[in-house]
């Protein structure tokens, strides 16, 4: 055989390896980069339904910043609320997003976003992490309860309550709330009412240690500032303040907020128990 089919065969038999090591190298990279996947895909939904599952260690770790995070809900009986979402908390954790999740979660090999989003509902949505999404992303949605700023509600008026006028609760709505009198020097107080229920709705405010006659007045805004109708008998420090409404179980709330609150959130949605898509987007 002469040199130069030798060399052709060599050079074909060269091109033939190059191509199968080439294959090889393409194979393995989709092996690693499948694996890869799979292993972001398994710690961000674990990491995921541990959050909205999980109240933290402590219950309270976002008052003080210390201990591990987690979102769930604990209701006013101390149970854990399952796949619900602490507003005060998700900002907790946003403020701490980097350590938190990138670092501790997620050992700095996975980068991320967590976005919370009402459903009919005129709350916006709010989004913490990292912005800058890079190539693909893998997403995960869970329906959850937020509560938004419902740590501020007193009585929610769809529920049952009590009635100083002995109005028949098939009828009317009514609910009460105590008040001492140095509360209202760092608190307001009001009765806020869903859009639908504005004009449609007549309210009375009264107190245990006043007979006053039973005066409705039309619901024409959706908030209605109540410090100003209360009133303390004597030398009384604190009062019993009832809120009569003439429908049964109307979309209303009491509700207490600090001073400096913002007034631009006082809606009733902000301070109901709402249904929410939580999204959990993550990338390499």
């Amino acid at each position: 055989m002469k040199a130069i089919e030798i060399s052709i065969i060599l050079i074909f038999i060269l091109l033939i390896f190059g191509a199968v090591l080439t294959s090889m190298e393409k194979s393995a990279e989709k092996v690693v980069e499948a694996a890869e996947t799979d292993n972001m895909e398994k710690l961000t939904s674990e990491a995921l339904d541990n959050l909205i599952n999980n109240p933290g260690i402590p219950d309270n770790w976002n008052e003080n910043g210390k201990g591990t995070p987690g979102l769930a809900i604990v209701n006013d009986d101390g149970q854990i609320v399952p796949n619900s979402v602490s507003y005060s908390k998700l900002i907790a954790l946003g403020n701490d997003y980097d350590k938190l999740i990138y670092e501790n979660s997620f050992d700095s090999k996975i980068h991320s976003s967590m976005e919370l989003k009402p459903k009919d509902s005129i709350v916006s949505s709010v989004k913490i992490g990292e912005n800058n999404e890079g190539e693909n992303i893998f997403s995960l949605t869970r329906l959850v309860k937020c509560d938004f700023y419902k740590s501020y509600s007193l009585k929610d008026f769809e529920s049952e309550g009590k009635c100083n006028k002995h109005h028949n609760q098939d009828e009317y709505g009514c609910n009460y709330f105590k008040v001492f009198e140095a509360n209202l020097k760092k608190s307001d107080y009001y009765l806020l009412i869903d859009d639908s229920e504005k004009y449609d709705l007549s309210y009375i405010v009264d107190e245990t240690s006043f007979d006053s006659a039973d005066s409705w007045k039309t619901a024409i805004s959706n908030r209605i500032y109540l410090n100003d109708e209360i009133e303390f008998y004597e030398d009384d420090t604190s009062a019993i303040v009832f809120v009569h409404l003439d429908k049964p179980n109307p979309k209303a709330l009491l509700v207490s907020v600090p001073n400096d609150f913002d007034r631009n959130l006082l809606e009733y949605d902000y301070f109901r128990t709402n249904d929410c898509e939580f999204i959990l987007k993550a990338w390499h």
